[in-house]
């Protein structure tokens, strides 16, 4: 049995030393600096791969592992069918607890509450955005979100190249860290783009 540790950020600009110093005492830990929105993270993949009957996946927060309910509801059964258990660090400790079957089912429910609470919150954020941008648009206030690449931009360009070079989304995420649905959504609008600038041309 080894306790296996997993960190993630959202991006490469953030650090992974707070989670590093609370996975201190596992026995090896696997790291990502991605999204949370996809399970296809590297080192993630290679922890699932990487357990053993018996290991304990170790996370600060359970949102490191997964964002939404039916994710981490899918690592999680995943994690079970290695024969793993999942520990949350900033949920209430189990150790007390002497009869495994016990605490595993303590542990699983507490999870699950978890889960519950973080995906309520996140509707309600969800729900407050949606409402203050409407009061913002009858007020004429609103704007937008600032679009995070210009068609301009060299990243975006060279993820351009490579999926002309023909490199799946999933490559090209991976070599260039654009996002693939934030990929998908500038290549849509290129398309669209073109296509009205050669119908303007006739």
């Amino acid at each position: 049995m080894a306790k296996i540790g997993y960190a993630r950020v959202s991006s490469k600009e953030q650090n992974l030393d707070r989670q590093l110093e609370a996975l201190q005492d596992v026995s090896k830990v696997f790291s990502d600096k991605a999204s949370g929105q996809s399970t296809e993270r590297p080192q993630l993949q290679a922890m699932l791969t990487y357990l053993r009957e018996g290991d304990i996946v170790v996370v600060t927060e359970l949102d490191r592992l997964g964002r939404n309910n039916k994710q981490l509801t899918e690592l999680m059964n995943q994690i079970q069918q290695k024969g793993a258990t999942l520990e949350v660090l900033n949920l209430p400790s189990m150790t007390g607890i002497e009869d495994d079957n016990l605490r595993r089912l303590i542990n699983n429910l507490m999870i699950e509450l978890y889960k519950y609470q973080a995906e309520s919150e996140r509707k309600r954020i969800r729900e407050r955005q949606a409402q203050g941008i409407a009061i913002a648009k009858q007020r004429g206030r609103f704007k937008g979100r600032k679009k995070k690449y210009s068609f301009e931009d060299e990243g975006l360009q060279h993820a351009f190249d490579l999926y002309q070079q023909g490199l799946t989304e999933k490559e090209i995420e991976r070599k260039t860290g654009i996002n693939r649905t934030t990929f998908r959504r500038y290549r849509q609008k290129g398309s669209v783009a073109k296509f009205k600038n050669q119908i303007q041309g006739l």
